[in-house]
C-alpha cells in the first residue's frame, strides 16, 4: 500500500510543479530594505543627554498636640509605622532605619531621578517640570561622569517643561528639529535613564501626532519604550535632531505598555525662551469654558460639519464677555485660524500675547458673526507638587486615595466665588466618581477641616482613616452641599 501511494505522488508531482509560476529573476534579486542603524546616531547624540537626580531636605513636621510625631516620609500602611511613631522621639529615628533612607531634619536625601538634554554649549538644558518640581537641589551628570549642580531657571507645569542651567562651557549640545515635518510611521529614538540606568537607548516609530492629552500641547505619540527615569530625555529623528521631550506614558501598571507621549520641541522651545527671559510663561486668555462639538450638535445647529469649540460658560466681565460672546456660541475661527477641535482654542489663545486685539468668528443661531476682543493674561498657576518626583512618567498630577486630582484656586478665582478657602477638582475617579463628584466642583472642607491648597488637601487625605466615610463640603455653581465618600469595601 505504501508503495502505491508513493507512486501516485510521484506521478502527480510533475503536474504540480509545472503549474507553479516561476518568480521573475529581477524580483528574486531585489534586496530587502534595511532597517535603520541607530549606533552612529546614539554615539553622536549620547554625550549631550544627561542624568538628573534631585534631592530635598528633611523637614521637621510638628505633630498635633498630644500626638507623637510620625516618622518623616513613612507610609501609614508600613508595618513599622506605629512602632517608630510611638517609641522614637522627634529627630531620633535611627538613620539606618529611617524610611527611604531619610535622616534627621535638615539632612539632604534623594528625591527622584530623570533625564535631560543640553540645548546650548554654555550649560542650558531642558527637562520635565515634574522631574525638578519641589526639589531643593538638582544634580546633573554627564556621560563622562562629570557632575554639576543645576540651577532652575524656570518651570511650567501646564506644559511640563523646565529649563535648568549648569555653570560650564563648551558642552555638547543637540540640534533642534522640526516636529511638523514628522510623519506617522517614521523611526525615532529616545535616550534617557530609565530606572536610573544612564544613557539607555530605545527606538520605535511615530504612532500618531497631535494627541490631545493636555490643554496646551498636541503631543507626539510613539511606541518607543519609555519608563520611569526617561522623563525629560530627548526624542530624536534619524537626522539626530530633537523633535520632542519624552514626558508621559499610558500605563495601567506604572511601566511601559507600548504608548508614550513626547512634548513637541517647538512648543517646548517657546516655553524655554520665555523662562530664560523672565523665569515664567505668559499666556493669553479670553475667559470662556468650552466643550467639543459633536455631530448631533452640529446637525441640530445647521453646521456643515462637527468642528469648533462650543461655549459652555462666559466669565463675567472677561474679554469674551466684553466682546459679545454668549453661552451656546460655537467659536469657529480665532484670529483667522480655524478651530478644528475644541482643544485648538486654548492653544491659540494661550499663544497670543496679552493685550492683542483679535477677531473671533462664532456660529450663532444659524449665522456667522465676527466679534472683536482684547486678549487678557492667564493668571500664573501655582506649581503643584509632582507626585513621584520624576520617578515615573505620568500625567501632570496623580489621583489621591479618594480618586481626586485637585488644583489650588487663584486669589482672583476665590474672590469671584466669594470664598476664603478651597480647591477645585480637575478629575474624579474611583470612590469620588461613585459619590457623584465631578471636575469643576470646589472642595471647601474635608471632615469639617478647611482646605487651603492642593498640597494641604492631599496631605489631609493621606492622613485620614481610609476605613471610615469621608465627608466633603463642596460648592457646585452657586450652591454648597455635603458629599460623603464611603470606603470601597462598603
Amino acid at each position: 500500500m505504501k508503495r502505491l501511494i508513493l507512486s501516485a505522488v510521484l506521478a502527480l508531482s510533475p503536474v504540480v510543479f509545472s503549474a507553479m509560476p516561476l518568480m521573475p529573476m529581477a524580483a528574486q534579486a531585489q534586496p530587502a530594505k534595511q532597517l535603520p542603524d541607530f549606533a552612529d546616531l546614539a554615539e553622536r547624540a549620547g554625550p549631550a543627554v544627561v542624568n538628573i537626580r534631585t534631592t530635598e531636605r528633611v523637614k521637621d513636621t510638628p505633630s498635633a498636640p498630644g500626638r507623637p510625631r510620625a516618622p518623616e516620609g513613612m507610609d501609614e500602611n508600613d508595618p513599622f509605622y506605629e512602632f517608630f511613631r510611638r517609641f522614637f522621639p522627634p529627630g531620633q529615628i535611627p538613620p539606618q532605619q529611617s524610611p527611604r533612607g531619610r535622616g534627621a531634619p535638615g539632612d539632604e536625601v534623594p528625591r527622584g531621578v530623570g533625564s535631560g538634554f543640553i540645548i546650548s554649549g554654555d550649560g542650558y538644558l531642558l527637562t520635565n517640570h515634574h522631574v525638578v518640581d519641589g526639589a531643593d537641589e538638582i544634580y546633573v551628570t554627564m556621560t563622562d561622569k562629570r557632575e554639576f549642580k543645576g540651577r532652575l531657571i524656570g518651570s511650567d507645569r501646564r506644559t511640563d517643561v523646565a529649563l535648568v542651567k549648569v555653570e560650564a562651557s563648551g558642552l555638547p549640545q543637540l540640534k533642534i528639529g522640526d516636529p511638523s515635518r514628522l510623519r506617522v510611521g517614521e523611526w525615532v529614538m529616545a535616550i534617557g535613564s530609565p530606572f536610573g540606568l544612564d544613557n539607555t537607548v530605545t527606538a520605535g516609530i511615530v504612532s500618531a501626532k497631535g494627541r490631545d492629552t493636555g490643554d496646551y500641547l498636541p503631543f507626539i505619540q510613539t511606541d518607543v519604550a519609555v519608563n520611569p527615569g526617561n522623563s525629560g530625555g530627548p526624542l530624536l529623528n534619524l537626522a539626530g535632531e530633537v523633535v520632542g521631550i519624552n514626558s508621559q506614558i499610558y500605563s495601567r501598571t506604572g511601566g511601559f505598555m507600548g504608548i508614550s507621549f513626547a512634548i513637541p520641541i517647538d512648543e517646548a522651545m517657546r516655553v524655554a525662551d520665555q523662562l530664560k527671559g523672565s523665569g515664567r510663561v505668559v499666556r493669553g486668555r479670553i475667559g470662556v469654558g468650552i466643550a467639543e462639538v459633536t455631530k448631533d450638535v452640529a446637525d441640530a445647529l445647521g453646521l456643515p460639519r462637527a468642528s469648533g469649540a462650543l461655549v459652555r460658560n462666559v466669565e463675567s466681565g472677561g474679554p469674551a464677555d466684553r466682546g459679545g460672546v454668549e453661552v451656546g456660541d460655537i467659536i469657529l475661527r480665532f484670529q483667522g485660524r480655524t478651530i478644528e477641535r475644541s482643544s485648538d482654542l486654548p492653544r491659540l489663545v494661550g499663544g497670543t500675547t496679552p493685550g492683542t486685539a483679535v477677531t473671533v468668528q462664532v456660529w450663532r443661531k444659524g449665522n456667522l458673526r465676527d466679534l472683536k476682543m482684547t486678549v487678557g493674561e492667564l493668571e500664573p498657576e501655582q506649581n503643584a507638587a509632582a507626585s513621584g518626583g520624576g520617578k515615573g512618567e505620568r500625567a501632570p498630577a496623580a489621583a489621591n486615595a479618594l480618586g481626586l486630582v485637585v488644583e489650588s484656586l487663584s486669589d482672583e478665582r476665590r474672590q469671584q466665588l466669594r470664598i476664603r478657602n478651597g480647591v477645585v477638582i480637575k478629575s474624579a475617579e474611583g470612590p469620588a466618581a461613585r459619590a457623584g463628584l465631578r471636575p469643576g466642583d470646589v472642595i471647601l472642607a474635608l471632615n469639617n477641616q478647611d482646605t487651603s491648597s492642593a498640597r494641604q488637601f492631599d496631605e489631609m487625605v493621606a492622613r485620614s482613616d481610609r476605613t471610615r466615610t469621608q465627608v466633603l463640603l463642596i460648592r457646585r455653581g452657586d450652591s454648597a452641599q455635603y458629599v460623603p465618600i464611603r470606603p470601597a469595601s462598603r
